[in-house]
Parts: structure tokens; C-alpha cells; sequence
């Protein structure tokens, strides 16, 4: 109900206009504002529930993930735990071979009346050994001659060098030390001149 301003309205039709517009105007912002907050809410619903999504899908990345290390650890501790129970299997069955040597050795030796047949075998059977050690790695550490080192060597005693040139020198090896790859495994016994 708009009317031209060239015409007069009377007072009483001027307020109920305003009161119309007024009302209209009501009816038209609560439902614009509740389109809004509609809108607003499905937004965020929308967002929430693609978060959500997201969520899940990384927190089922993550069980997973953990499950798989999970397993690995431990068909590696299994793993490690054969290799450690089992792992001289091939050393022992060498080993065996040569305490077949040393009884056929030993039965020859009592029933035998030449020591020098015997003492030949018994070189044989020690000639086998060091190669065997040789083939599994093991090396035996040089020492008599060389200088004294503490990281290399354990020293038993000292002695009077003879001569000016054996002082500080290892003059004698009463036990042999051995190495494995490179890293030693028995340290040898020595006596050290001064």
C-alpha cells in the first residue's frame, strides 16, 4: 500500500502503513536470518562430517601401519632369536668332523707301537684344525717381536731385556689369542721385555 508522495495521506493512514511495513519487515528478517543459520548449519555439518571422514580414514592408516610394524618386530625378534640358537650349526658340524679325527687318533695311539706314525697323524689332525679356523674366519694375532700394545695384547709379566732393542717389545707369547674378521676374540698372553 505505497502512495505517491504528491498525495496527503491523513495521519491515521501514515501510521498504519508504517505499521504494515514494519510487520513486513519482521516477517522478512527472522526468515532470511533463519535461511541463514540454515545454511550455516549445513555448511558446517557438511565440514564436520567431512572432517570426520578424514579422521577415520587417517586413524585407520595409522592402526594399520602400527599392526604391520607390529609384526615386523616381531617375526624379526623371531628371526634373530633361530639365527642365534641355530646360527653355529655349520661351525659344529666341522667341529664334529675333526673329533672323528682325534678318536680314530687316539684309539691308533694305544694300540700303536710307532710314536713317529703317530706324531705324523697328530700333525695332520692340527694342520685340519687351523685350516678349519682359517675357513671360519679365524686368525691367529702375531706377536712375539713386535711392540708392545695394550690394545692388542695382555701382558703376563715384564723381564730384563737382553738387549737395548727388546725393551718395550713382547720377548714371549705364553698363550696364543686369536682374532674373528678383524676383531679379536681372545687377546694373547705375552711377557713384555724392559
Amino acid at each position: 500500500m505505497t502512495k505517491n508522495k504528491d498525495t496527503k495521506q491523513s495521519p491515521t493512514e501514515r501510521d498504519e502503513e508504517m505499521m504494515e511495513e514494519k510487520a513486513t519487515a519482521q516477517n522478512n528478517t527472522p526468515q532470511a536470518e533463519t535461511e541463514d543459520n540454515m545454511t550455516e548449519e549445513s555448511v558446517s555439518d557438511e565440514k564436520l562430517s567431512q572432517l570426520q571422514e578424514k579422521y577415520d580414514e587417517l586413524n585407520n592408516s595409522y592402526l594399520r601401519l602400527h599392526a604391520e610394524f607390529d609384526n615386523f618386530r616381531k617375526r624379526t625378534l623371531k628371526e634373530k632369536s633361530e639365527l642365534i640358537k641355530n646360527g653355529g650349526e655349520r661351525v659344529l658340524l666341522d667341529i664334529i668332523g675333526l673329533v672323528d679325527d682325534f678318536e680314530r687318533a687316539l684309539t691308533a695311539l694305544h694300540a700303536a707301537e710307532d710314536k713317529d706314525a703317530m706324531l705324523e697323524g697328530m700333525d695332520l689332525i692340527y694342520g685340519k684344525f687351523i685350516t678349519f679356523l682359517g675357513q671360519h674366519g679365524v686368525k691367529e694375532i702375531e706377536s712375539i717381536g713386535l711392540p708392545f700394545d695394550a690394545d692388542r695384547f695382555e701382558a703376563v709379566t715384564t723381564i730384563p731385556a737382553q738387549e737395548e732393542t727388546q725393551k718395550g717389545m713382547v720377548i714371549d707369547c705364553i698363550q696364543k689369542g686369536y682374532e674373528l674378521n678383524e676383531k679379536i676374540i681372545r687377546f694373547p698372553k705375552v711377557i713384555v721385555g724392559e
